[in-house]
């Protein structure tokens, strides 16, 4: 992965032994997975990394990791640390509202990490020319006194979309897009319809939010998890919205995952579900996933069922309940999710499609030739996964940052089209919709558009992270940096 020839005269040499890297992310999946691969892709140019966190998610962080083991570098270290012990309630699918907020008593029992964090800190700083703490936007007041260590440096890591931090940033201080945004988008961005900040959270969410706000000290720079192909002029417009007066730097280190799959895959390794797709036709089948913090309701996961078999589109769908706090156990009997009485057999029998009810193989699954459009909530790594594997979206976001990344796949991008309005968010969404939509996107003229658009788009991120790409250069660049 790593160059051995760095910017400003460095190699790679000198950057061994002279950094360290301490990542803290926020304890849920899809910010646990973004640093990890971050971690991944540092640790590639030599660099010790330690990601820290309670043992049930940095276990939890490992185990869902599209690293295997075995190709896993072994400069990555990860620091178990007691916190208090946390509720694991199951997730509400009939809340009126699709935020994770059973999720809320492991974001506060994570803070009890700032004294652990704070003497590794002080540890690393003993042995190491310099320490480099990258943490989680959502993570400042765990990472703060490392302000006061001479020779460490505090980065922020922003988990969503620059995109969507625009839309916050111009929201928050009440500032309409600037002149560079064009007319159309900027007039979407301002319009009633586009999504707000108090929309897609709880209030006590908003509340944690607002309080890491206030525990940001001096940052030495920002590291995004996107792609200047993507979004380089959101990435500049945002550094241009925070600069307040100072030459802060940016980086857009994105795509995290890995963006080759293999081609040949050992029966031992492999999902049973790939079999299935190895046998269908280029671009026929639909992925249908919401995430890992979705819990829908009997009665929408009937609607799905129902619209997807009468789409007559094939289909792999993962049907799995939202993540406790605790995936590994946590109490409480788990939800049995119950589909239309011979759902599964006739779309066996029709070879239509298949129900997947443990783990998938996400990155595989966009990455095969058969997969033709990606049914999506919009969370940005999913987005970032489909765009690297150049799939269209059909977009369906339910919560936090996922309606204004909805927004920028289908209105921005244009390599999506939209399932259901945000604002009628509370709305179970029909079946004869869902059939709609899925037709439109697999079949289609208008999904056809959207596929090559994304096929380009993907291309051009894959070969972003080739030796003189823009998001190798920045990854170059960010290593340079930090070994100075």
């Amino acid at each position: 992965m790593s160059s051995q020839d760095l910017p400003n005269g460095l190699n790679i040499k000198d950057v061994r032994g002279s950094v360290a890297v301490i990542m803290v992310p926020l304890p849920a999946q899809g910010h646990l997975n973004q640093l990890l691969q971050l971690a991944h892709l540092v640790s590639s140019y030599g660099v010790p990394v330690h990601y820290v966190g309670s043992a049930s998610h940095n276990r939890q962080a490992k185990l869902r990791s599209h690293v295997p083991p075995s190709s896993a570098p072994s400069d990555i270290r990860f620091h178990d640390f007691p916190i208090p012990p946390i509720p694991s309630p199951a997730p509400s699918p009939s809340s009126p509202h699709k935020f994770p907020s059973h999720l809320q008593p492991a974001f506060d029992a994570a803070l009890s990490l700032r004294s652990p964090v704070a003497s590794l800190v002080q540890s690393l700083s003993s042995g190491s020319r310099r320490v480099v703490v990258v943490y989680d936007s959502l993570m400042a007041s765990v990472v703060q006194d490392a302000a006061s260590v001479p020779n460490a440096e505090i980065y922020e890591f922003k988990a969503i979309s620059a995109f969507t931090l625009c839309g916050f940033a111009w929201e928050r201080i009440g500032m309409a897009p600037p002149p560079e945004v064009e007319v159309d988008i900027a007039e979407l961005i301002s319009s009633k319809g586009f999504p707000s900040i108090q929309d897609s959270f709880t209030d006590e969410f908003s509340k944690f939010r607002a309080s890491q706000k206030e525990c940001k000290k001096s940052n030495s720079g920002f590291i995004h998890n996107t792609c200047r192909v993507v979004e380089g002029r959101f990435v500049d417009l945002y550094a241009s919205a925070m600069a307040n007066g100072t030459a802060t730097k940016h980086w857009a280190l994105g795509p995290f995952n890995p963006i080759k799959v293999p081609e040949k895959r050992s029966r031992r390794s492999a999902h049973w579900c790939m079999e299935w797709l190895d046998k269908q036709t280029p671009s026929s089948v639909i992925y249908v996933s919401f995430g890992t913090t979705t819990a829908l309701s009997d009665e929408q996961i009937r609607e799905i069922a129902m619209g997807l078999e009468r789409s007559g589109q094939k289909f792999i769908w993962v049907l799995r309940e939202a993540d406790k706090t605790d995936i590994f156990g946590g109490g409480g009997e788990a939800r049995k999710i119950e589909l239309p009485q011979g759902f599964e057999d006739t779309a066996a029998a029709r070879d239509l499609g298949v129900v997947v009810r443990d783990w998938a193989p996400q990155l595989e699954i966009l990455g095969h030739p058969a997969t033709g459009g990606f049914l999506s909530h919009c969370g940005w790594n999913s987005c970032m996964e489909s765009i690297s594997m150049g799939v269209p979206i059909l977009a369906w976001p339910m919560h936090s940052d996922q309606p204004r990344n909805a927004v920028l796949i289908t209105r921005v991008l244009k390599i999506g089209l939209i399932v259901k309005d945000w604002m009628s968010q509370d709305d179970v969404v029909k079946s004869s919709i869902i059939e709609g939509a899925v037709k439109a996107l697999m079949a289609t003229e208008e999904g056809e558009e959207a596929r090559k658009r994304a096929a380009k788009l993907g291309a051009a991120v894959r070969g972003s992270m080739d030796e003189g790409g823009v998001s190798r250069a920045e990854l170059d660049s960010f290593i340079a940096h930090i070994a100075r």
